[in-house]
């Protein structure tokens, strides 16, 4: 048993503090099934799933390939009610908690937005709620809605970020914070996973080290690409969602450049630009014209093993270098 196990990977009956974020598109069965059987967490990505019976499907592959923990990452998006102008979830975010309810999926994570009204569900039923947040703010909001744990992902990461950096916003987090957190942003190795839990994380959350894998539900061009990006091959824009995103520069990022007034609001930047360019990006492999988000981390990562082994790797070397800050 490694020396680097933490409190949460008890709550979680997992072996490891490795997490692989919740990515739309890439994070599917195969992927989500190779990190947990592995010792990790996977995570589906249910934000770009159709509609609750493909998550219901996701979930269902990822259990016939392990026995094993895993989560489901959905974006908790609302809307006004004709009604009463009360705020509620979408239908299809109603549907995909459902699914999660009913396939008794043993972590529920919210990626954008609050969970609150799953909380209570989900712990009649023994599932762990965890929120991505980008703030101290959003962290302690996400304790007061009742969520297990929160996930702090700094602005050196990929996909929609906010504007403060991983090194000031874990720290600043778990001094805000009663429950566990995981560090997110630009963390890609064994020495990410010490830098975090020296910060007070318990473990971190990776999804561009994850994309570039075997088992990921991307074209190997995508793949490939993250691996030939140094650390200084990313921006940040909000020309696929109307969000601040962090992506590969490339064509695409180019041609928005000086066009800022044109980008719609979220989401329809996302409906009308993003989506079919992220369908050309990672699904077909236009890496020039389409959308691949990555993170800064995209230079510490030089080929496109398999998931389980990223896994094991990050732990031998996290073992490795605690062993030599603690030799006598």
């Amino acid at each position: 048993m490694t020396a680097l196990r933490t409190p949460i990977c008890d709550l979680l009956n997992i072996d490891y503090p490795v997490f692989q974020a919740g990515m739309g598109w890439v994070a599917r069965a195969d992927l989500v099934a190779a990190v947990s059987a592995a010792g990790g967490l996977g995570c589906i990505g249910a934000g770009s799933t159709t509609d609750a019976d493909e998550l219901r499907a996701e979930i269902r592959g990822v259990r016939a390939q392990t026995d094993q923990p895993f989560a489901v990452d959905i974006l908790f998006a609302t809307v006004a009610s004709k009604v009463d102008e009360a705020v509620r979830y979408t239908d299809k975010v109603m549907a995909m908690v459902d699914v999660v309810f009913e396939e008794r999926v043993p972590v529920l994570i919210s990626g954008l937005g609050s969970p609150r009204d799953a909380v209570a569900g989900a712990r009649e039923r023994g599932i762990k709620v965890m929120s991505v947040v980008g703030a101290v703010r959003h962290a302690e909001k996400a304790v007061a809605d009742g969520v297990d744990a929160v996930i702090a992902s700094g602005s050196d990461g990929g996909g929609h970020v906010g504007s403060i950096g991983t090194a000031a916003l874990i720290p600043a987090v778990v001094d805000a914070v009663d429950v566990p957190v995981l560090a997110g942003g630009g963390l890609a190795d064994g020495r990410g996973l010490l830098a975090a839990l020296s910060f007070g994380a318990q473990g971190v959350w990776m999804g561009t080290r994850f994309i570039a894998t075997q088992e990921a539900r991307a074209h190997e061009n995508y793949k490939q690409k993250i691996a030939e990006t140094d650390t200084a091959g990313t921006v940040v824009t909000r020309a696929h969602s109307g969000k601040t995103c962090r992506l590969i520069r490339n064509a695409f990022t180019d041609s928005w450049a000086g066009r800022e007034a044109e980008i719609e609001p979220y989401p329809l930047q996302g409906m009308h630009v993003g989506h079919p360019a992220s369908q050309r990006g990672r699904i077909e492999g236009d890496v020039e014209n389409g959308v691949l988000p990555a993170g800064q981390s995209s230079g510490l990562i030089g080929g496109v093993p398999k998931a389980g082994e990223v896994v094991q790797t990050i732990m031998a070397e996290a073992d490795a270098v605690l062993s030599k800050l603690t030799a006598a």
